[in-house]
Order: structure tokens, then sequence, then C-alpha cells
């Protein structure tokens, strides 16, 4: 109040109270009103009660000129009940505000624990989502699937999972940009979600998309949401100024929900996936056990081959290559054998394949040659010409910079004279050999190494590194030879002997001695040596055998 409002505001309280004294009868519940209303004008202060009690009683009556018992007493009465207003309206406001506080605390713990609920809220979906997309994430899928694991306990539940990655995805940020390919990402997700819509899509990361099919009936249930999914991708997407359109491949789990788990049903998605992507992108494949378990053999063997070198499981056969004049000896291939501890003798076709894609190929192959010229170095042959030792290479062996100087060291360590080894290409390696390798290999036909080609026929039909290589030999596929074990007057045969005497032809052409390889019939073997091949190999001619048994048949083979 200013002070002039705080006058009219005490001049009414006086009148009141003067009007009080005189009145007829006598009221002094206005008093009452007197101290609750100066409480509400927060006149509230206990010095402000017993400034207002003193003047009251020093001046109203003298100022109105009022005497007398009767008068006292009725004053007496007044104050007193201003003074109980006064103290009934301070309580009351002071509750009033003791509950305002209250409340407003109410409220405030409210408000911050829905902020707290709120911001909770915001850090669980930042955590379970994926930034870009806003797909659920990896964390969050694998939540929801093992709880579909853990809740279906209804006997014969089933579920299924499907993997999905875009094909060639790196493409798309290698030639528009990552921009364009995070648009493309944000348009697929949206069309994942649209396209198999009632199914838990996430995104894994990069471009990998995963779709949770619960309570299946059969494969066919996740298949067709795998179908689905690849149609959705297929739509061409309109991103950053540019129509793009994707694959993608999809790996498919479907199975039991007994005894699976998260881990297991992920794996065997994503090892189905690389199946999909390694049978031509595009496509959906379906986990299938037995072929995973052969992968998990193949992986095992790969895995357990240095070891397995260490300590001496492997050893070498030998097989003679047979003049098909007199049937003497002019040769034996080394065939290496892995005596197993588990499986038993494993042939090449069990391991070469994956010492190759290792790169384990280049050790084992320089054990096999170290080997087999240790051995060769002991034969002895006819009129005092022992057979060469012919020992395959793997591409990348032909490739390894170190190639000739591990031949001429092992020449030089074993004593064998260069002209009895023999080294093996593949005709579709040749094909692949220009440069380093090239020069290799004439290196070694220098040192009197002989090169032969071998599987000639079943590579590319381009014979220009007949020209360009050292060839000394070239070994007859078997595939052709087999044909001749048909009598001479079926067309098929009569064919294959035909395309059989044009490459004998061609090698002898060329200078170079031919070998057939697969002769298992002495038919066989009769009709190689009419067209003029030079030696055989095959189990009509010699089996593999040891080293041993090799030196028994040489000493028989001398005069």
């Amino acid at each position: 109040m200013t002070q002039a409002q705080l006058e009219e505001f005490l001049r009414n309280l006086t009148e009141r109270l003067a009007y009080a004294l005189h009145a007829e009868p006598f009221d002094p519940r206005i008093g009452h009103k007197v101290g609750t209303e100066l409480v509400v004008n927060h006149i509230a202060s206990a010095e402000g009660l017993g400034r207002t009690i003193e003047v009251i009683h020093l001046r109203l009556l003298r100022d109105l000129g009022l005497s007398g018992e009767d008068v006292e007493d009725r004053l007496a009465r007044l104050l007193a009940t201003i003074a109980t207003g006064y103290a009934r309206a301070l309580r009351d406001r002071t509750l009033d505000e003791q509950e305002s506080i209250r409340r407003a605390g109410m409220v405030a713990r409210e408000e911050a624990e829905q902020a707290l609920r709120e911001s909770e809220s915001r850090f669980r979906h930042q955590a379970t989502h994926d930034p870009l997309t806003d797909l659920p994430n990896r964390a969050l899928f694998t939540e929801r699937l093992a709880t579909a694991l853990t809740r279906s306990d209804r006997s014969g539940s089933r579920l299924g999972v499907c993997f999905i990655d875009l094909d060639r995805f790196k493409e798309v940020n290698d030639t528009r940009g990552h921009q364009v390919g995070d648009l493309l990402l944000v348009s697929v997700a949206e069309r994942l979600r649209h396209g198999v819509d009632g199914h838990l899509v996430a995104r894994l990361g990069s471009d990998e998309f995963v779709i949770l099919v619960e309570e299946t009936t059969s494969t066919d249930d996740v298949v067709a949401v795998a179908e689905a999914a690849l149609t959705a991708i297929r739509e061409p997407s309109y991103v950053g100024g540019h129509i793009l359109s994707v694959t993608a491949s999809v790996g498919i789990v479907e199975r039991p929900v007994e005894g699976a788990t998260p881990s297991d049903l992920m794996r065997a998605a994503d090892i189905t996936l690389r199946w999909a992507k390694t049978s031509g992108r595009g496509r959906c494949e379906l986990f299938d056990p037995d072929r995973n378990e052969r992968e998990l053999t193949k992986y095992a063997l790969s895995a357990a081959m240095p070891a397995a070198l260490d300590r001496r499981e492997f050893y070498l056969d030998y097989q003679p290559l047979a003049s098909l004049v007199d049937g003497g000896v002019v040769g034996v291939e080394v065939l290496v054998r892995w005596r197993h501890p588990e499986l038993g003798v494993l042939r090449p076709d069990c391991f070469i394949g994956l010492a190759e894609e290792t790169g384990f190929i280049v050790r084992l192959g320089g054990w096999v040659l170290a080997e087999a010229c240790r051995e060769a170095s002991t034969w002895s042959g006819r009129a005092g010409s022992p057979p060469f030792v012919s020992v395959n290479l793997a591409v990348r062996q032909v490739h390894d910079a170190g190639l000739v100087d591990e031949v001429s060291r092992v020449l030089e360590q074993t004593g064998l004279p260069p002209e009895r080894l023999q080294l093996e290409i593949t005709e579709s390696a040749m094909m692949t050999t220009a440069g380093e390798p090239v020069r290799a290999l004439h290196t070694l036909a220098d040192l009197g190494v002989r090169i032969a080609i071998d599987d000639f026929g079943t590579g590319y039909s381009n014979l220009a590194y007949l020209r360009d290589l050292p060839v000394n030999e070239l070994k007859v596929a078997g595939s052709f030879v087999a044909g001749l074990r048909a009598p001479a007057d079926d067309p098929a045969s009569h064919v294959d002997e035909r395309i059989l005497a044009t490459m004998v032809a061609l090698g002898h052409a060329l200078g170079l001695t031919v070998t057939a390889e697969g002769v298992e019939t002495a038919t066989q073997a009769e009709r190689l040596r009419a067209i003029g091949c030079d030696a055989g190999q095959g189990w009509h001619l010699g089996r593999p055998a040891p080293a041993a048994r090799i030196t028994e048949r040489l000493d028989q083979d001398r005069p």
C-alpha cells in the first residue's frame, strides 16, 4: 500500500471499532474481522499487533470522548477479539503458506520425476535404436530375441531370423558419397518397416539388417517374410537427387525354440548370409545343418594343418608314370597324404584346397618338395637313368617370390640333379601366370628343372603359354582318357580318341612329351599307345605307393 492507502485502510478499521463501541447490543465479533483484515493486508508482525492494541487502548476512548466502566469493558473485549482474530488469521495464513509450499514441492517433485522418466525414456531409446534409421539396434534385437526364446514355453513353438545385407553397398558410398549412402539406408529401413509390417526389423550396423519372425509354423513363413523384404529393397529409391536401385542377400534360419540360444541363431544366420553372398547375391539361402557341419570340419582341418605338419602327420605316396612303349617307369608323381589322428588317412582333395585358401600351401608345398627330392635322390633306374620326381605347384607357390631360391636350395641339399625334378602346374594356373612368375619358371628351366602342364585340355583353350613358357611335358586330363574305356566303335569314344590324338600330335610338334592321366585299363593303354602317346599314369600302370615300393619296382625294372 501507499501511505495514503494505508491511512485510509486504518481509518476504516477505526470507524468500525468506534461503531462497535456505540452499538446496541454490543457485538465484539467486529474485533475478529479487524484482526483478520490486518493479517490479510500483510500487517502481520508481532510488533504490528502490539502497536495496534496499544494505540487503540490509549487513544480510541479518549479521541471519541467516551468513558465509563461499561465502555472500558467493551474496549477490552474488542481488543481481545482483535488479538484472537489476528492470531487465527495469522495461523490460517501460515497453514495456507505451508500447504502451498507442500503442494509446490509435490508439483516440483512430480515434474522432476516426469522429466526424469522422459529423460530415461530418451536415453533408453537412444541406447536401443539406431541413430540414422531409428530402427531397433543390435542390443534391442538381441534382447527381444532372448525374450522370445524364454517366453515361448509352449511345446513345438518355433521362430525364424532373416539376416539381410545390401549387395555392393560400398559402391554407393564410393561413387555417390556417404551422405547419399546414409539417405539410401534410411529409405531402405523405411521400406523394410512397411514391407514386413508386424515383425521386428533392426539395423545391426553398416548395411546389415535383421528381421525377427515369431510363432512360425515352418520355414515357408520365414521365406515369405524374406521375399517380401527383398521385394521392398529392390524398389528404386530417389535420394539426394539420384535414383538408386539396390539388391540384398538374405540368410534364413528357422527352428524350434527349445534348445535355441540368441548366439546360435545369429551365428547360423550369419553363416547362411555368407552362403547367399557366395551363391550370386540378390537371393535367399536357408540354413543347412549338414552343410554347416561340413564347413566346420573344413575349418577345423584348416586350423589343424600347421601343427599336423610339425607332428609329421603328412606323408608322401608316389604313383609311377610309365612308358607306353615298354612299361618302364620314367617318372613318379608325388601325392601327399594326411594321417589324421581322428579321421584316418585323408586324400589331397580333402585338404589341398583348404591349404590354398589359407596360404598354408606354400609351407606344405615346400615340405613336399624337400621330402620328395630327398627320397628321389636315392633311386636308380634302367641303364643309369633314374626316373624324375614330379611335384605339383599350387598357384600361390608359383607366385611366391622365393620359389627359385627354395628349389635351388632343396636340389643342393638333397643332391638331386635338376633334370630329375619336374614341377607340375595346372593349365588354369598357367593362364594366370605372368610377369615375375614367368621369369621364375624360365630361371628354373635354365637350371634344368622340367616344367609340365597338368590337366591339359581343361583350361581356356588359349595355347599362347606353350609358346611363352618353358614347357617340357603335357599331362592330358583323365576326363578325355576315360572315354577310351568304351568300345572303339562307340561315337563318343571315337571323338575322345581323335581329341587325344590331336593333343599328342600338338605336343610332339612342339617337341614335348605327352603323358595321359587316368589310365585304368589295358584297353586304354593300348589305344593310347596306338596314337603315339608317350607315357601314362593310372592304376593300370601303377598305384600310389610309399617310396620303398617305388624303389622295389625300379630294382625289378633294371636288367
